[in-house]
């Protein structure tokens, strides 16, 4: 990995540019549209689109050309000052071995996204040493209701130099709310799950941990030493949800080089996930290579709402006892 770099903050005026490096536009409703582009618009930025973001072909997406050019578009303008993915997907992983990094490297720029994005967010870090960023994608801008904590931690990370602590939502939901913005069903959070204390800093890498594991092998994967791993994953099928889980888990615990992560941060599981606090915790306690690692469970970050909006390569602590558990973001 290449010294950090992080990249300039977002200010009013800026343009944000668009773009679809997993899944197309075009699965996404001209209403939601709309909105995120009316919520960016109201927070006083630019939106402008990549060409190519509406290409769609058997698998709701597009060739890796097309893909790869609007990355380099965006990278490429001046006039960008950051890039929001427009939905998740399955296959980022296609351009790693068709991307420029010597041009993101002489371009940095905010890149922000999560779920399937994280193949590309931390390759990018990996290889050019750029921050990128776990948080909202476009189309989750289109979100009318419960979009406030979001909105609270894009500014901190994105906007604001000053390091944050990420405290929890009052309240979460993993409504299907693109379907039924109107009628969105909400429930009290009841905080951070400790499952093993301690103290922790480093270096932020992980996100979804499918996707992660896609890295296992190549020469996109971070580098471990002196990390904290920030993991959550979404449900695919749901008899298999705790075993994949599990297994997945111990796929990186496995990695050359884990003995450097100091510490995990694991986000909240969607409810047909059937995870439960008894399950994640013997999940956890099973594994001896764990044992001495601080770990918190139920922070605001995956695949449910609201979601918090972190830094992958930027830096990190945490401390978790049994009165309280505490993520502070230092470095982004």
């Amino acid at each position: 990995m290449e010294d950090k770099i992080i990249p300039p903050k977002l200010k009013e005026g800026d343009e944000i540019r668009i773009i679809a490096p997993s899944r197309s536009m075009s699965i996404i409703s001209e209403d939601i549209k709309n909105i995120a582009q009316e919520k960016l618009e109201g927070l006083g930025f630019k939106v402008s689109f990549g060409k190519n973001v509406n290409e769609s072909d058997d698998f709701n997406s597009s060739s890796i050309k097309t893909r790869i050019d609007d990355l380099n578009d965006a990278f490429n303008d001046e006039n960008v000052k950051a890039i929001l993915t427009v939905i998740g997907g399955f296959n980022s992983n296609q351009l790693l071995s068709s991307i420029d990094w010597d041009l993101i490297k002489n371009n940095p720029k905010i890149l922000c996204g999560y779920s399937d994005i994280t193949a590309l967010q931390n390759a990018i870090f990996k290889k050019t040493g750029l921050i990128t960023y776990s948080g909202p994608h476009f189309s989750s801008f289109g979100m009318k209701k419960g979009f406030e904590y979001i909105e609270e931690y894009f500014k901190k990370c994105l906007m604001e130099e000053e390091p944050f602590e990420i405290e929890a939502s009052k309240e979460w939901s993993d409504d299907a709310w693109y379907k039924e913005q109107d009628n969105r069903n909400y429930e009290k959070n009841e905080g951070y799950l400790v499952i093993n204390e301690g103290k922790a800093k480093g270096t932020i890498i992980g996100a979804n941990l499918c996707t992660f594991n896609l890295l296992h092998g190549t020469e996109f994967l971070p580098n471990f030493k002196d990390t904290i791993l920030f993991i959550e994953d979404c449900v695919e099928g749901e008899d298999e949800f705790i075993v994949n889980f599990d297994r997945d888990l111990q796929s990186i615990i496995h990695q050359p080089g884990f003995e450097g992560v100091k510490g995990i941060v694991i986000g909240r599981f969607e409810h047909n996930s059937s995870m439960t606090k008894d399950k994640i915790t013997k999940i956890i306690k099973n594994k001896k290579e764990l044992d001495n690692l601080p770990v918190i469970a139920y922070a605001d970050f995956g695949h449910t709402f609201p979601m918090t909006v972190f830094p992958i390569g930027g830096e990190a602590e945490i401390e978790a006892n049994k009165n309280k558990a505490k993520i502070l973001i230092n470095k982004h």
